[in-house]
């Protein structure tokens, strides 16, 4: 198989949908990156190769952005071409809807306005991935509301400390799931007041991910932002901050020590923070030139594997947080090496996935990969599997909420 050659999903390839109406909101149309595509992805073919009968929702008055330039913009018309796109390619061309409540109710797609509130009454449950959708004019309708946070600590922090607009928001819930594994454990510093945070995992569509190996001079890579403004949080006294150059600073001469080559495709990083990383070793290109869900997969299949941070507000906690990204690099058969969250308590690590905590342990880890490739690239697809393989990752979460 090539790995510039994506296998999108026929409409034919899936069973036919012969369990309930699964609604799934998101938040495509608004920010329609890469890593953002593929974990909607990931989550819709999964629950329609279950046998559900599936659809995509943006029915949303939140910002939009602009696909090209990234400003603010209240013309979907492009974003929605591109949500229209994006549906294609994974066979839901008749199975999405794009809704904008304030601009008098439009409603775009597949389902007009008064189809859509009959999806609402007929659903057996909505998922609010990532807590896209606002409930204000839909939760009279469904018999199941699930929010399932992959972005850990902000929620917990603000019931704890009594934030009544996120109890309302909450308490809209029949369920709520996480990527904060670890959460409700005596080790975990996360507080958990009021509601039952059930854990799960990042899926992978395991299929969509086959690759060939690396070629001559691939690095270890991720994908990130360097800078994010906003959503720190304080507990106790303690600050835990979200944005990842903090971390990413800890580990800045890693290039200069490690046997195998690193890169970052890097956004909302300045020219001299670059240069800095360049000057330390590091190879760098623009992030957003992965927006394109071929191109960022095209991007993790080239590499030899992932090298990465993970924020202050999942390390410092011990959250259990694991990336949707790294899922992605196990399932093509690229070892990971991520700082550690607590998740090596529920996934093996040391071969194929490795979980530092210091510069010494991330070296030990190169060091490995290194000297046997082909082995811990066969441990991380087979870890991928075992731990994320979507059907059975989804799987379990419907289970729990009784649909399975």
């Amino acid at each position: 198989m090539k790995t510039d050659e994506l296998d999108w999903v026929r409409e034919e390839d899936y069973p036919p949908a012969t369990r309930g109406k699964v609604v799934v909101w998101g938040l495509l149309a608004s920010s329609a990156f890469g890593g953002m595509v593929w974990q909607v992805y990931h989550y819709l073919v999964a629950l329609r190769r279950l046998g559900f009968d599936v659809w995509y929702v943006e029915d949303s008055d939140r910002l939009l952005y602009d696909t090209k330039t990234y400003h603010p913009t209240e013309d979907f018309t492009a974003n929605v071409e591109l949500l229209g796109g994006f549906m294609q390619q994974i066979g839901f061309s008749r199975r999405w809807v794009f809704g904008r409540p304030a601009s008098n109710g439009a409603c775009l797609g597949a389902l007009d306005r008064a189809a859509l509130q009959v999806l609402y009454q007929d659903a057996e449950v909505a998922i609010n991935l990532c807590g896209a959708q606002e409930l204000q004019n839909v939760s009279a309708d469904l018999k199941c509301l699930v929010y399932l946070e992959t972005d850990p600590v902000q929620l917990q922090v603000g019931v704890a400390s009594g934030d009544q607009s996120t109890i309302e928001m909450l308490d809209a819930y029949h369920h709520l799931f996480t990527y904060g594994e670890n959460i409700g454990f005596p080790d975990c510093l996360v507080p958990v007041q009021r509601y039952n945070w059930q854990p799960t995992r990042p899926p992978v569509c395991l299929d969509l991910w086959t690759a060939t190996p690396p070629g001559k001079g691939a690095s270890l890579t991720s994908v990130a932002n360097w800078k994010h403004k906003g959503k720190d949080v304080v507990w106790k006294g303690e600050a835990w901050r979200w944005s990842k150059h903090h971390e990413f600073r800890k580990f800045i001469q890693l290039p200069r020590k490690a046997r195998l080559p690193m890169e970052l495709a890097v956004g909302a990083i300045s020219e001299a923070e670059k240069r800095q990383l360049e000057a330390y070793g590091w190879r760098t290109r623009p992030s957003g030139s992965l927006d394109d869900p071929r191109a960022y997969r095209h991007y993790i299949q080239g590499s030899l594997g992932e090298f990465t941070v993970a924020k202050e507000q999942y390390v410092r906690p011990r959250s259990g947080w694991f990336s949707d990204r790294s899922v992605c690099y196990l399932a093509a058969g690229r070892p990971v090496i991520t700082q550690d969250t607590t998740f090596s308590k529920f996934v093996p690590t040391g071969q194929g996935l490795f979980a530092y905590t210091s510069e010494d342990e991330a070296l030990t880890a190169i060091e490995a990969i290194a000297k046997d490739y082909e082995q811990h690239s066969a441990m991380a697809a087979e870890i991928a599997r075992e731990y994320f393989d979507a059907q059975r990752v989804v799987g379990d979460m419907l289970r729990r909420v009784g649909l399975l």
